[in-house]
């Protein structure tokens, strides 16, 4: 009987266990995915496909050293085992009794010397190369944000052009429904792409605005920590055209994995064009400062602005989450001191929770304050000018 209820309990085991492995089959075939070009790949074991000279080193140094390791480890514990094996005392082999051995001490010290110049040698000429800025053909911003990158154009052709970076809001919606897609670049979209040339040296210079973040994407094989009030920077030259995916890979918060990078590789001609497309829109923002604007047609382009840089944080419904403030019914939204309202989105406020917009024209900064203070149950007929910002920004 014992026995029998042995068998039993055996059988189920295996019985849940097989039920386990296929449920899990069933919610992997009903969010397969593909390899993503550029990025993740299905069940990946190495590193991700290098398209920089510095990545293709840093590839040959990784398995350089793994070889090196493994021989070492196979070459060692095959003479102990044997010797363990060979020389037991159930054989009648006796321990040698000698004290010291100088020819021993010399071998033990200048193979593990020679050993490690072998590797320091190849490891050093990577990582001074990695570290060489100089001579780059264009030089760009990185800024880190509470959750979100700032890209600003600083030097070589598309000076001057900077945008904020965030995780594509269908995403969002999706990770927040618990109903992620089966997408290959799930979490990996955004709605503003860094935008390179191929083959120029690319110098990317690191801050942050908050907490420590770090750019990183393992195809360049780069990986530079931002930190608030200092600077850091790296380089990489991609030498194919194509999209490549990064993430922050420092603990920076609630929403650490909501902090895509997407580089987009393009040609010569094509960096250009949309270098002048970019010039054109901010062209655009350039608009009167003195105009004043009508609520309506204000509040259209604020919808604009919301849409694509405060919908992160405060959703669609002014509700915020979390820590993030509501803007429905906020006090300082339904003020009838503007100001107020307009200092919050210059400077930001609780230590970089809320960021600086500085960047945002007055136009956007106006159109956005007068759109949140008149839309959901917010309707306080106060229109906010561009003059209003361009005052508080002096």
């Amino acid at each position: 009987m014992t026995k029998m209820k042995s068998i039993l309990k055996t059988l189920a085991a295996l019985f849940l266990a097989a039920s386990a492995w296929a449920g899990t089959a069933v919610f992997t075939l009903a969010h397969a995915v593909n390899d993503l070009p550029g990025g993740p790949a299905v069940n990946q074991l190495n590193l991700h496909p290098p398209v920089t000279k510095i990545a293709e080193e840093q590839h040959w140094l990784h398995w350089f050293m793994l070889i090196v390791c493994s021989v070492i480890f196979v070459g060692v514990f095959s003479v102990m085992f044997y010797s363990i094996w060979k020389h037991r005392k159930s054989r009648g082999h006796q321990a040698a009794t000698f004290h010291e051995s100088v020819v021993v001490e010399v071998v033990w010290t200048v193979i593990p010397f020679l050993i490690v110049i072998l590797m320091a040698l190849p490891a050093t000429k990577v990582v001074v190369a990695m570290k060489d800025t100089t001579n780059a053909d264009l030089t760009i911003k990185v800024t880190g944000m509470q959750w979100k990158w700032g890209y600003d154009y600083i030097k070589g052709e598309g000076e001057g052009i900077g945008f904020v970076s965030t995780l594509d809001n269908a995403q969002r919606e999706m990770s927040n429904s618990g109903k992620p897609p089966a997408t290959d670049d799930y979490l990996l979209k955004v709605d503003n792409p860094l935008v390179v040339p191929v083959g120029k040296k690319i110098r990317i210079i690191t801050t942050a605005t908050d907490v420590i973040h770090a750019f990183a994407v393992p195809s360049f094989g780069i990986k530079q920590d931002a930190i608030p009030g200092f600077v850091r920077d790296t380089w990489f030259r991609a030498e194919t055209v194509g999209d490549f995916h990064g993430q922050c890979m420092e603990l920076c918060g609630k929403e650490h994995a909501y902090m895509p990078i997407h580089v987009k590789v393009v040609s010569a001609a094509d960096y250009s064009t949309w270098v002048a497309g970019e010039q054109k829109k901010l062209a655009a923002k350039m608009d009167d400062p003195t105009k004043v604007w009508a609520l309506d047609d204000i509040m259209k382009r604020g919808e604009k602005v919301y849409a694509s840089t405060c919908i992160t944080c405060h959703q669609a419904n002014g509700k915020g989450a979390g820590p993030i403030k509501p803007l429905d019914g906020a006090a300082v939204v339904l003020d009838a001191d503007k100001n107020k309202q307009i200092a919050v989105v210059l400077n930001g406020q609780n230590n970089g929770a809320m960021p600086s917009w500085k960047s945002l024209s007055d136009t956007d900064i106006a159109a956005v304050v007068s759109y949140t203070k008149n839309h959901w149950s917010n309707k306080t007929g106060q229109v906010v000018q561009p003059a209003d910002v361009l005052a508080l920004r002096k």
